[in-house]
């Protein structure tokens, strides 16, 4: 670096690419200094005088305003504020023709002077180097200072880059024909420009300031020299007169050799430039306290008698302007807004003069001839040449009336600086430089309308997950929340969870115990009896918990509502009537049983006695099943209360009967007194016999009971578990009681016939028995011989009897017996002991 600053210092310049050298006609504007012109009648500001967005209105129609007074503020990015040039009063706030080449209407104040040009209050700084950086950054913003050279780009925004600056380049090349308004400048105010750049120095600390400066403007030169020589870090530079040196990017090139990358800025390579226009504006904003309301303009051309640089106030309409330089119109007479080169046609007169605008040029025929009709390229390749950014413009001219944007951006159309020096040296007089205004204007629109596309496009997204979200928040509202649970069913719960825990903890002392009682019943049973496992533990666990389902399942039949219990008061008051009606009919048949049994009486004490036995082994296997039956009962819970209830009043009703018909046995047994020894040995046999089968019977049972113990259990508990009863359930439930009172029905009927053959058969053998009394005394031969027979007759009734224990013990191994199978046991029973009898009776007859 120390290298290239001591080869700037040597006043080494790098030339660039193309140019051309057009006249300049300066000397026309130059003979005089800069004047002042008297007031307009009307000063038209236009808002928008800046590159950026417009700033707030702060000001409206009807109000007097003052010389400096803003009338706007600064809103958005790159915004600065706009003053009124002039005091006067602001007539009118409408859009107006604005400084461009489609004279588009911009939003302007119109202020009619009052004449006495009275200033706001100023304020200005005597030590700008007391203040901070972000204050005198303000100043300048505040100021409404923006670039003067053309671009309009807010000076705030450079004054503030936070990029290290190497170089701070002022621009004073000024290269364009006709304009001299930098150069008169220069000349006049040289120290206030050097002002100027030492407030830019002290923003932006650069290496090294240069001042680049044409050849052809050496009055210029010599009071910058001047009024830069007590600071030794400014160094005025000359150039060569080339347009378009004036180019940021081509006085860059020029004083510096560096070139800046496409697409990027010249403070990405510490580059930093300023017109001496905008430098001059800086330094009477921060010492003098003066907003930015006055430019220097020159008006020339062949139509203006008195060409020269003008002060003119913001605003001021070019035709006051024209008026005041002496203007003499021609036909067609063309008023151009800038230079020949890089300026424009204005459409009207009646446009004010913005910050940006450096010149006014009026020509005549001769000296601006109008361009002829435009020709086919010639492929010359001349544009090419002269084009100061190495670009194609026959390429770019091709493509932007093809309209091929995307082909543009490909050649860096943006990179062209409008320079007008390829349609200068064009031989077909093709307006190259009109093609890329129009194709950069229509790039710029259709990127702007892709970004409003997205935006939208964000919008819609943003407004359909809004509605989904909204949607699904009304249908949440719409479900229905969980039921709370209440204080009691918590504490159900946590009492189901304690109980479960201490089971769990419970366990190995209860299977202890288990062990225990297994070892007690095999010691019990012999050695050689088969250990059964003992699950009486299990069983009553099970029973706890069909217990427990019972329990819920009434809470929560009760919560149900009242429905249910209005058909459960039905079903009760049903099954009522059916139970009232069965003991009605019940208490109706024991009462016609007890008025058959007292109307006949017993023939002889035989058939009583053997009634009598037949009424308590009757009485004692009812009371068998009926102790069964409660244990049944017991071990598995209802499933439902109803059937609980019905069952219940049936086993009272057969337990009520089966004891009553014992009991009048039993008295017709004490009544009769056995008439002979013969028939006393007979009944103890028989006694005997029947007292041997009920004690092997009981030993069975008790075995019984305890091996079917814990599997009823099991199996009881299964349906108590489940869930409560459906309707099919139920359904199933009646139909088994119906068949249960069908069968009921059979059974008493057949229990009828039986009674009835008994009956006969101890006819029969009575009828057997009085046979020997008949005859004549027995002899001692006689009686031995029946004793030996009765002997084998009550062997042989043993062992049927003992086959009979057998054939109903056999039952009683199986499943529980129903009552119909309880009733052809009893008949089998009565049958064979009538064929045992009649068979000892054949043998008495024999002997």
């Amino acid at each position: 670096m120390e290298t290239l600053i001591e080869q700037i210092k040597q006043g080494k310049v790098w030339p660039f690419p193309g140019g051309i050298h057009p006249p300049g006609q300066k000397h026309v504007s130059t003979t005089q200094s800069i004047q002042r012109l008297p007031l307009p009648q009307k000063l038209v500001v236009s808002l928008k005088q800046h590159i950026g967005a417009n700033g707030k209105l702060i000001v409206e129609k009807g109000q007097q305003v003052l010389k400096g007074q803003a009338l706007t503020k600064p809103s958005g990015n790159w915004s600065v504020p706009v003053h009124a040039p002039t005091s006067g009063i602001i007539c009118e706030i409408s859009p107006m023709p604005s400084a461009h080449p489609s004279a588009l209407p911009e939003l302007s104040v119109v202020i009619e002077p009052d004449g006495l040009d009275n200033w706001c209050e100023l304020k200005p700084i005597s030590d700008a180097a007391a203040l901070s950086h972000d204050e005198l950054v303000d100043i300048i913003h505040q100021s409404g200072i923006a670039g003067m050279g053309g671009a309009g780009f807010p000076t705030y925004v450079k004054a503030d880059s936070r990029k290290d600056i190497d170089f701070l380049i002022v621009n004073a090349v000024e290269c364009e024909p006709y304009i001299t308004a930098d150069d008169m400048l220069m000349r006049e105010h040289a120290d206030g420009i050097v002002a100027g750049i030492e407030l830019m120095q002290q923003l932006l600390s650069p290496k090294l300031t240069i001042i680049g400066i044409e050849d052809n403007k050496p009055e210029a030169i010599a009071a910058m020299k001047k009024a830069a020589q007590h600071n030794h870090n400014i160094i005025v530079q000359t150039v060569p007169t080339v347009y378009p040196s004036g180019g940021e990017k081509q006085l860059i090139k020029l004083l510096t050799g560096k070139e800046v990358p496409n697409g990027s800025i010249p403070a990405d390579i510490g580059m930093l430039v300023q017109n001496v226009g905008t430098l001059f504006a800086i330094n009477q904003a921060v010492f003098e306290g003066k907003p930015l309301i006055e430019r220097v303009v020159t008006v020339t051309g062949n139509t203006i008698h008195k060409p020269g640089n003008v002060w003119a106030l913001l605003g001021t309409e070019i035709k006051h302007l024209l008026d005041c330089q002496g203007f003499s119109a021609v036909p067609q007479q063309r008023v151009v807004m800038g230079g020949p080169m890089m300026g424009f046609t204005l459409p009207t007169v009646r446009i004010g003069i913005v910050k940006t605008t450096n010149c006014i040029l009026a020509p005549d025929h001769q000296e601006l001839a109008e361009p002829g009709d435009e020709k086919a390229c010639i492929r010359c390749s001349a544009c090419a040449d002269a084009c100061p950014a190495s670009l194609l413009p026959q390429q770019l001219q091709w493509f932007a009336k093809s309209k091929e944007y995307d082909k543009l951006n490909e050649h860096n159309l943006f990179d062209c600086i409008e320079c007008g020096a390829c349609a200068y040296v064009c031989p077909s007089e093709i307006p190259l430089v009109q093609y890329y205004r129009v194709a950069k204007a229509e790039i710029k629109e259709q990127q702007a309308e892709q970004i409003k596309a997205e935006r939208a496009k964000e919008r819609f997204e943003a407004r359909k997950e809004r509605l989904e979200r909204e949607q699904e928040e009304r249908q949440n509202r719409h479900k229905r929340k969980p039921a709370a649970k209440s204080d009691d069913e918590k504490q159900k719960v946590a009492d189901a969870l304690a109980r479960v825990k201490s089971k769990s903890d419970a366990k190995d002392s209860k299977s202890a115990v288990a062990a225990a009682i297994a070892r007690a019943k095999a010691k019990k049973q012999g050695p050689d009896a088969e250990l059964e496992p003992d699950n009486s533990e299990v069983a009553k666990e099970r029973a706890a918990r069909k217990e427990q389902a019972r329990k819920y399942k009434e809470q929560k039949a009760q919560e149900q509502g009242e429905e249910s219990t209005d058909k459960d008061d039905k079903k009760s008051a049903v099954a009522a009537a059916i139970a009232r009606a069965k003991a009605k009919k019940a208490a109706q048949a024991t009462e016609n049983q007890d008025d058959a049994k007292e109307d006949s009486a017993p023939v002889d004490d035989k058939k009583a006695a053997v009634a009598a036995a037949i009424a308590r082994a009757k009485a004692k296997k009812a009371a068998q099943a009926s102790k069964n039956q409660d244990d049944a009962e017991e071990d598995s819970a209802p499933v439902d209360d109803k059937k609980a209830a019905v069952a219940a009043a049936i086993a009272r009703a057969k337990a009520k009967k089966a004891a009553q018909a014992a009991e009048n046995q039993t008295e017709a047994e004490e009544g009769s007194a056995p008439v002979d020894d013969k028939k006393a040995a007979v009944a103890a046999a028989i006694a005997r016999a029947k007292a041997k089968k009920a004690a092997k019977e009981q030993a069975q049972s008790d075995d019984y009971s305890q091996q079917t113990n814990e599997p009823s259990a099991e199996i009881d508990a299964q349906p108590q578990a489940d869930a409560p009863e459906s309707n099919e359930d139920k359904k199933k439930a009646a139909v088994a009681a119906a068949i249960a009172r069908a069968k009921a029905k059979k059974a008493a009927k057949e229990q009828a016939q039986s009674d009835d053959s008994s009956e006969q058969t101890n006819d029969l053998s009575d009828e057997a028995d009085a046979k020997p009394q008949s005859d004549a005394p027995e002899s001692s031969e006689d009686k031995k011989k029946a004793a030996k027979e009765q002997a084998q007759s009550d062997d042989s009734s043993e062992q049927i009897n003992d086959s009979n224990d057998k054939a109903d013990a056999k039952p009683e191994s199986d499943e529980p017996e129903s009552n119909e199978d309880k009733k052809k046991a009893a008949v089998a029973r009565a049958i064979a002991r009538a064929k045992a009898k009649k068979l000892q009776q054949e043998g008495n007859d024999k002997s």
